[in-house]
């Protein structure tokens, strides 16, 4: 059995989960500041973003099923302070080498505020699963997007390096205040460690559910990464120019999807998390859509990002809480390889975002995105139509099977 959460315990999770994931991004803005400082080519400096997604990966797959097995507050206080530690690393980082090793490390703890949104879903109110996974949702979001503006300002007043520092600060205040707020009791696993992570890559053949998940959420996060990278490598090159303080003002057009998520919570306990996906990703796509016209109008291309924002971030909300559904005591292992799976193709977006750019122009990367977000609402309906006529003989057979037992 788990305990709920301590009064502001979900607000807590939220602002862990926003602090963490912001140090994936909040270094974008500055990535032309950082090869100059380094002396080695924006291509190589490029790469950090991906190193993030990598390690994250690696974070996944090692580190969110332990939520199956320790306390939360020692889990998430011990990832935090491992998290500053890798940003002072970074910050003192001599040359691209180091940099790239310390941000597997930053990307590897900062899926944290993964575990924080399987923590708030599992400790949620009966019926209230979807409303505190998207509270949490709310905060990654926040994070992501005021990362960039965070990061873009003070690096123009403080320099990239001193920048990390001070996030590795903010970082260190949360791990004392998880220490101390987050649930003390420890879950009681049904196997060991080992076993749970080999147990891991059977869970796609068992549960269909999961699949459809990973393959709607991946399409989303690979062009989430792909239109945020390119953004960024756009705007700071000629004939814009801009510097990382307004590179990074721009993350502030996604405050609308910051703002729906609360109601998406509600509306996926309500109704449906595939319906919630798929009117999610027919918005994002009219954002891409108004994306791909050019961004030589700054109103319309903050309305597109809005769009685009409110769209991947709603989805991505409904989207864990149907994952965290699907069997809460062993939510932390589902959770892992969907985002294992969901990181790699947001990685492949990062990795890819500056060659398209290079090949196709602004235009034909947006369209890229744009396609990547229509076959996700196109997956979307298939699985609500497929959730409307119950499980199929196969799933009823298990089902019926695991009763029996």
């Amino acid at each position: 059995m788990t305990g709920p959460l301590r009064r502001g315990g979900t607000f807590l999770l939220a602002s862990t989960a926003g602090t963490a994931i912001a140090n994936n991004y909040a270094i974008q803005p500055a990535l032309t500041s950082v090869a100059a400082d380094l002396g080695v080519p924006l291509s190589v400096v490029g790469l950090v973003p991906t190193a993030a997604l990598a390690g994250c990966m690696t974070g996944f797959v090692l580190l969110l099923p332990l939520t199956d097995r320790l306390a939360p507050n020692r889990l998430v206080a011990a990832q935090l302070t491992a998290l500053a530690a890798a940003l002072v690393l970074a910050a003192a980082a001599p040359g691209a080498v180091v940099l790239l090793a310390a941000y597997l490390l930053i990307g590897a703890a900062a899926g944290v505020a993964a575990q924080a949104g399987n923590i708030a879903g599992r400790h949620a109110p009966p019926g209230r699963r979807a409303t505190g996974v998207a509270t949490v949702a709310a905060g990654m979001s926040a994070g992501i997007l005021l990362s960039r503006l965070v990061g873009g300002s003070l690096t123009d007043i403080l320099g990239w390096r001193l920048m990390l520092v001070a996030f590795a600060a903010l970082v260190l205040l949360g791990a004392i205040a998880a220490a101390a707020l987050l649930p003390r009791q420890r879950p009681r696993p049904d196997r060991t460690y080992r076993a749970a992570l080999i147990s891991l890559p059977p869970l796609l053949r068992q549960f269909p559910q999961l699949r459809r998940a990973v393959a709607t959420g991946g399409l989303w996060y690979f062009a989430f990464n792909l239109i945020w990278v390119a953004l960024a490598l756009t705007l700071a090159a000629p004939p814009h120019s801009l510097g990382p303080t307004t590179i990074g003002l721009y993350s502030l057009a996604g405050l609308l999807g910051f703002a729906a998520l609360p109601l998406t919570g509600r509306l996926a306990d309500r109704y449906t998390p595939h319906t919630v996906i798929t009117v999610s990703m027919l918005g994002a796509a009219a954002g891409a859509t108004l994306l791909a016209t050019g961004l030589n109008t700054p109103p319309a291309t903050a309305l597109g990002l809005a769009l685009f924002d409110a769209g991947c971030f709603a989805a991505q909300a409904a989207n864990q809480s149907r994952i965290i559904a699907l069997d809460p005591q062993r939510s932390g292992s589902l959770s892992s390889i969907y985002l294992v799976l969901y990181f790699t193709t947001g990685a492949i977006g990062s990795a890819l975002a500056a060659p398209l750019l290079h090949i196709l122009g602004w235009h034909g990367t947006a369209l890229t995105a744009l396609a990547a977000l229509l076959l996700a609402a196109a997956l979307g309906r298939i699985g609500a139509r497929q959730v409307r006529r119950g499980p199929t003989r196969v799933t009823a057979r298990r089902l019926a099977a695991r009763s029996q037992r």
